[in-house]
């Protein structure tokens, strides 16, 4: 089964407004001042509890109240998690040609699985996908291989890409051995020349002819 798994933020998703919005109402909460959307973006990647790790240090927070500060952040992020998420140009278009021609759809995000569904749901993406594996989906997240790995189990997958924006993506498909497409108008933070791929795209709309060469066996 020819098998494409997608990241989510940064990916298919522009959700760092969204993110930047949550992290701004906790930090009010704590009578901090608001930080820029510039530093949230490079706190993206790793999932929630070490997103509000990362703004804990640089707001010189506590890092005793973690736990409760993540809990905040997930309440305000929950209450309108795809207020100022838009979908990446030329998305829906391009997952709507794979299904069409027989590909099976998979996620694979850091986020809780939980609010990746919900996400999918009110963007009316849950449709393309027949996989998601969320951040708690295993005792592990990427760039531990194992949840990508799960996610290709999950739909007996035989050929495979993964598609993702960031260093965790680009080392998680290295570390199963799977081939990478870089989606270079994510959240990176490294140079696309630096970063280990064997396809990179900056619009949706050069997708497919990236998808027909990797399942061609063309290099």
């Amino acid at each position: 089964m020819k098998t494409i798994i997608f990241d989510l933020d940064g990916t298919l998703i522009h959700s760092a407004p969204d993110l930047h919005a949550s992290a701004n109402k906790m930090l009010a909460d704590e009578g901090h001042a608001p930080v820029s959307l510039d530093l949230i973006t490079s706190f993206i990647g790793n999932g929630v509890p070490r997103l509000v790790e990362l703004v804990i240090g640089h707001c010189g927070l506590d890092m005793a109240d973690h736990d409760r500060l993540v809990a905040s952040y997930l309440a305000h992020y929950d209450a309108g998690p795809v207020d100022l998420t838009e979908l990446y140009p030329n998305l829906e278009a391009a997952l709507i040609d794979l299904k069409a021609a027989g590909y099976t759809l998979g996620v694979c995000t850091n986020k809780p699985e939980a609010p990746a569904r919900q996400i999918l749901d009110l963007l009316d993406l849950t449709q393309y996908f027949d996989v998601v594996i969320g951040g708690d989906a295993l005792p592990v997240k990427k760039p531990d291989p194992a949840p990508l790995n799960k996610a290709f189990a999950d739909v007996d997958a035989s050929e495979k890409l993964y598609v993702g924006d960031s260093e965790v993506d680009a080392e998680t498909a290295r570390a199963a051995g799977i081939d990478f497409a870089l989606f270079t108008e994510g959240y990176r933070k490294t140079p696309i020349a630096n970063m280990p791929h064997k396809y990179s795209f900056s619009d949706f709309s050069q997708f497919g002819a990236i998808v027909e060469t990797a399942f061609s066996g063309g290099s």
